[in-house]
């Protein structure tokens, strides 16, 4: 198949590369070139516009920050986009820019996929993406051999849409896990304790996870590579809390993810692992 990717960032990079090496025609795109050009040697083509990268394709899969970004790169490539074409929208980036796509989508003649993803860095390299999609039913045959490519799995969950609003039920639970990691590691310290005695203390037990340990060992190490950074969180921290305002449900926990995630990002740990949310706990 024929397939743009507009956006090649942490996970935008890898998604391309996964088409790629699968054996798809892969046109690149991303606002600063120097981050698609690495992918010219996994056999994708890069192009200096998005009107460029779309131009004949099958398939235009956005993986950009936010939705006024995805918007903007969409009219971009407009004047090139094959009206037959279908898009997948894999950026999160809430249910009000989710509207604003689809209507986009019907203006351009295009047939729509809302398909924001659950995973990071290493699960896109590896293929082990979940999709979460949403669309209509007989567009799933036209995308799922794009979903085998870069997921382990696919969950279909009905109209366009309802996979960004689960996307955020999905994000405010790992920002709460992120926010009590945090808490817990600093705790420990500040009381003069080795953090590792609490992650052995609760290792096997009802309330140990992946995450946890993971998470709570790259704390420990001040170990902060980016999987998904501190800026990304608070972006998606705060589509969550308007996801609230809309549904009429009070999170205080989410509100108080987005004020540790603030913090962090004014301490000038933004570009680091959501997992520097940590050092929120300090003055």
């Amino acid at each position: 198949m024929k397939i743009a990717v507009l956006g090649t960032g942490l996970m935008g990079a890898p998604i391309a590369a996964n088409l790629a090496a699968a054996g798809h025609d892969v046109r690149v795109w991303n606002r600063t070139r120097a981050k698609a050009e690495p992918l010219a040697e996994k056999g994708a083509t890069v192009a200096d516009t998005p009107a460029q990268a779309v131009e004949g394709v099958e398939i235009v899969l956005t993986m950009l920050n936010d939705g006024t970004t995805v918007t903007a790169a969409m009219q971009d490539a407009a004047p090139s986009l094959p009206h037959d074409a279908v898009w997948i929208q894999a950026s999160t980036v809430g249910i009000s820019a989710t509207e604003d796509h689809i209507a986009l989508a019907r203006s351009l003649g295009l047939e729509f996929v809302d398909a924001p993803v659950l995973g990071s860095v290493k699960p896109a390299a590896e293929g082990n993406l979940v999709v979460l999609a949403s669309g209509a039913p007989e567009l799933r045959e036209r995308v799922q051999p794009i979903f085998d490519v870069i997921g382990a799995r696919t969950m279909w969950v009905g109209e366009a849409g309802a996979s960004s609003r689960l996307k955020l039920v999905a994000n405010s639970w790992v920002l709460a896990l992120t926010a009590a990691v945090g808490e817990a590691v600093s705790l420990a310290e500040a009381s003069g304790l080795d953090p590792k005695l609490f992650l052995e203390a609760v290792s096997g037990g009802a309330t140990d996870c992946a995450y946890l340990q993971m998470k709570g060992n790259a704390i420990i190490e001040r170990s902060f590579p980016p999987s998904f950074t501190v800026q990304n969180a608070l972006k998606d921290a705060l589509l969550v809390n308007e996801a609230a305002v809309r549904a009429n449900v009070h999170l205080d926990v989410a509100q108080a993810s987005s004020a540790r995630l603030n913090r962090v990002v004014t301490k000038g740990h933004g570009d680091e692992d959501m997992a520097a949310s940590y050092y929120a706990s300090f003055e």
